[in-house]
C-alpha cells in the first residue's frame, strides 16, 4: 500500500488508515486482532485510536496486540486527547491538566513509550488556546509523542493553531488535521482543505463512506445487523438518510455497476485520491468486510466518473 507524508513532516501514513473506535466494545479482541493482521498483510500501517474510544478500551485492546501480532516498528500509531464521559455526559476539556492525564492514560493503555501522532480531539472554546497548545509543546518535548495534530476543528481555529505552532519559535508544528470528509460531506472543502493547502498541512479523512451509508446497504431501509440498527450509532447515521444523501448512493451504486467496482470501491476511491488527503480512514465491523474495502487499492477512478460525483454530491 502506498505511503504518503503526512504534512510538512518525515511522519508517513498509508494511504487507507485502520479505524479502531467499535474495538473493545462492538468488536472484540479476537476480530480486531483478525483486521489488524489483514491491514497489515495488505501493506496498512496507519492505525488511528482515541482515549475515548470504549472508554479506553480500544487502546487496550491495540495495546495488547503489540509486541505479539505486530511490532510497534511496524506501525504508526495515532490517537486523541480531550474528551471523556466521566460524568455520564459527553464532556470536552482542552486544558493542559487534562489532556496530558489523558496522554499518560492512553501510553499505560497502549504499553507503548510514544505515540506517533497526538491530536487533540475537537476544539474546546472554555480554553484559551495557548493553554492547549503548551500541552502539545510538552508532550513532544517530553518524548512522550512524536509529531502534533487537531481534530474536527474548523478552518480559523486550525489556521490559528497552526500559525500559533509555528517551529520557528521553538513549537511543536501542527501536522495534520482529521475530519470527516467523503462525497456526502464535503464540509471541509469551503475552509480546513484550502487552509491544509496553504499551510502545508496534512489531511486525514474520517467516515470517508459516509458513515457507512455509501455502501448501499440502507438503500432499502436499515439492517438489523448495521451500524444504523444500534442504540449508540443510529443517532450519528440517521442524518445521512434524506434525499440529497439517497441521490448521492444511487449515483455512487451506478457508477459502480458500470465499472464493475462496489459502491465501496467507488465511493473510498473518490475520497483516497482527493486533492490533498493524506489517509482515508476506514473502520469495519468484520475481517471479511475489511478485506472487501481492502480491494479498493486495485482501483482508480476515470476523472469522467470523478466529475460526475463531484457534480451530483456538490453542496445545494
Amino acid at each position: 500500500m502506498e505511503k504518503r507524508p503526512l504534512g510538512n513532516s518525515g511522519l508517513m501514513v498509508s494511504r487507507l488508515g485502520l479505524g479502531t473506535m467499535t474495538w473493545g466494545r462492538d468488536t472484540d479482541e479476537l476480530e480486531a486482532a483478525d483486521q489488524l493482521k489483514t491491514f497489515i498483510d495488505a501493506g496498512g500501517s496507519f492505525i488511528d485510536t482515541a482515549a475515548i474510544y470504549g472508554d479506553g478500551d480500544s487502546e487496550r485492546v491495540i495495546g495488547g496486540f503489540l509486541g505479539t501480532l505486530v511490532n510497534r516498528s511496524e506501525i504508526t500509531l495515532a490517537t486523541k486527547a480531550g474528551i471523556s464521559f466521566a460524568s455520564g455526559e459527553r464532556q470536552v476539556s482542552n486544558s493542559r491538566t487534562s489532556l496530558l492525564a489523558d496522554l499518560d492514560a492512553s501510553l499505560a493503555r497502549l504499553e507503548v513509550e510514544y505515540i506517533d501522532l497526538w491530536q487533540i480531539h475537537t476544539w474546546d472554546p472554555t480554553v484559551p488556546l495557548d493553554e492547549t497548545l503548551s500541552a502539545l509543546d510538552h508532550a513532544v518535548s517530553s518524548g512522550r509523542v512524536r509529531y502534533v495534530g487537531v481534530s474536527n476543528f474548523v478552518g480559523w481555529q486550525l489556521a490559528r493553531a497552526a500559525t500559533l505552532q509555528n517551529p520557528l519559535f521553538g513549537k511543536a508544528p501542527i501536522i495534520s488535521i482529521q475530519n470527516e470528509y467523503s462525497l456526502i460531506n464535503r464540509a471541509a472543502e469551503s475552509e480546513v482543505m484550502p487552509a491544509c493547502d496553504e499551510m502545508n498541512i496534512g489531511f486525514l479523512a474520517w467516515a470517508p463512506l459516509g458513515r457507512g451509508v455509501l455502501t448501499g446497504k440502507y438503500r432499502n431501509g436499515i439492517p438489523s445487523d448495521s451500524r444504523g440498527a444500534a442504540p449508540h450509532f443510529a443517532g450519528h447515521i440517521a442524518p445521512y438518510l434524506d434525499a440529497r444523501s439517497r441521490k448521492i448512493v444511487d449515483a455512487v451504486c451506478v457508477a459502480g455497476e458500470g465499472l464493475g467496482y462496489s459502491p465501496i470501491e467507488v465511493a473510498l476511491s473518490w475520497v483516497r485520491d482527493s486533492f490533498g488527503v493524506s489517509s482515508a480512514i476506514i473502520g469495519a465491523r468484520t475481517a471479511a468486510q475489511l478485506r472487501g474495502i481492502l480491494t479498493v487499492e486495485e482501483i482508480v477512478l476515470p476523472e469522467q466518473v470523478r466529475d460526475a460525483l463531484n457534480e451530483i454530491s456538490a453542496e445545494n
